[in-house]
């Protein structure tokens, strides 16, 4: 892999202070970005049979929902530049808000397909892109621990949300709980108010005259100031895309790793409640399993963040990320050894681990590998291309899942 990328951004980063109180924001934008689609899976048994559809079919709710969500990053990312991180967030919130709220109404698959999954989905990735750059912009020396506490927001509220999303089902059905979590997701625009635009120290001028910075630039920490003489006629798609990228070598095999590594990164999370109710255990304990595999990756994303900061660890980022992804891997080759309700616990804990590995340092790795000024440009192309596999690797590993159960009932 190429050495790390020089940043320069043109100030300070701050290290801290209010930037603090940012990556609590991002933790929760963070949180309910990823760990939203997950806990719907507690929901899909029961669609399942209300509109007679199958496996596949219903898995494709989650996966469209997170194909969305990579698909609009570009479209946020040009938001952000534009208008900032805090009114962005505060849309998405919105967005999604009413996405679940007209779910709840919903008459097909096909309805909740448009509902939950496109709309949901755009309104996760405002909450999303924004997030991610808004750290950019607070830290440099502890970057990496900042990005580990903000993606530990996905566990946390996967914990909090699974034996939730089975309350409310048992209480007011899936569309009474729809409902309900179309108020709960309203907390992403309080999250948005706290996004306030960095406060920049120029420590760097190139003229004579002062740097000046609107409030747009200064919510994206993935470009380099600008002056006030730039180029007006340059587009947001050209300021935003650089496809020189794909000319990067550490940026090809970023991108192609992660496409091969998605096709399977989320439906092991899809179909761990189902498969576990397959097996003859109750409900409520299966819902369990996905706060187990959540505890585990509640702990592991805040230390590999700690990990991956320290002096040993920090210059070969890139290869402890490598190993992460190795590792999530083989703990799935492992999974058949497993076998009952305890079999299922360990393989959850042992998952949650390597999952939290890996989201702990995916994009602080693709900043470490092209730098902050052309990170913006990077996750947009990462996250439009990944769409694909996000989008078809649950429902064929649905087709699979089926498959084995009808050898299972035939033997």
């Amino acid at each position: 892999m190429p050495p790390p990328t020089t940043n320069n951004l043109g100030y300070t980063p701050p290290d801290g202070g209010w930037g603090w109180v940012v990556v609590l924001a991002a933790f929760i934008s963070i949180g309910f970005s990823y760990a939203f689609p997950k806990s719907l899976t507690v929901y899909f048994k029961e669609i399942q049979e209300y509109f007679g559809v199958s496996y596949s079919e219903i898995a494709w709710v989650s996966s469209v929902m997170l194909a969305s969500m990579y698909a609009a990053g570009p479209i946020s990312s040009v938001l952000v530049n534009r208008y900032g991180s805090r009114p962005v967030v505060m849309v998405g919130g919105l967005i999604l808000s009413a996405g679940m709220i007209l779910a709840s109404l919903g008459t097909s698959i096909i309805h909740l397909y448009l509902c939950v999954g496109v709309i949901g989905g755009f309104g996760l990735a405002f909450n999303l892109q924004p997030a991610l750059t808004i750290i950019g912009t607070y830290f440099q020396a502890k970057r990496p621990l900042a990005n580990g506490l903000a993606m530990t927001g996905s566990p946390v509220v996967l914990f909090t949300l699974a034996p939730l999303n089975q309350f409310l089902f048992d209480s007011f059905g899936w569309r009474g709980s729809f409902l309900i979590l179309g108020a709960i997701v309203l907390n992403c625009c309080v999250a948005g108010s706290l996004m306030r635009p960095v406060n920049k120290m120029v420590v760097f001028k190139p003229k004579t005259e002062p740097l000046e910075v609107n409030g747009a630039e200064e919510a994206s920490g993935a470009e380099a100031l600008r002056s006030e003489d730039s180029p007006k006629s340059q587009s947001c798609v050209h300021r935003f895309i650089d496809f020189s990228l794909f000319k990067h070598r550490g940026f090809l095999i970023y991108l192609v790793g992660n496409v091969v590594m998605f096709f399977g990164f989320f439906a092991p999370i899809v179909f761990l409640a189902p498969y576990a109710k397959h097996q003859g255990i109750d409900e409520y304990s299966a819902a369990f399993l996905l706060s187990i595999f959540a505890l585990s990756d509640m702990f592991i994303r805040p230390a590999t963040g700690f990990i991956g900061n320290t002096r040993w660890i920090r210059p070969k980022i890139q290869y402890f990320f490598a190993f992460a992804v190795s590792y999530n891997g083989v703990c799935h080759l492992l999974c058949p050894l497993f076998s009952g309700y305890a079999g299922l616990v360990v393989y959850a804990i042992i998952f949650g681990i390597a999952f939290g590995m890996v989201c702990a340092l995916l994009f602080e790795t693709l900043m470490d590998l092209v730098g902050a000024k052309r990170f913006s440009s990077a996750v947009g192309l990462v996250t439009i291309i990944e769409c694909a596999p996000v989008l078809l690797g649950p429902p064929i590993s649905g087709d699979q899942y089926c498959l084995h159960n009808v050898a299972a009932l035939h033997q």
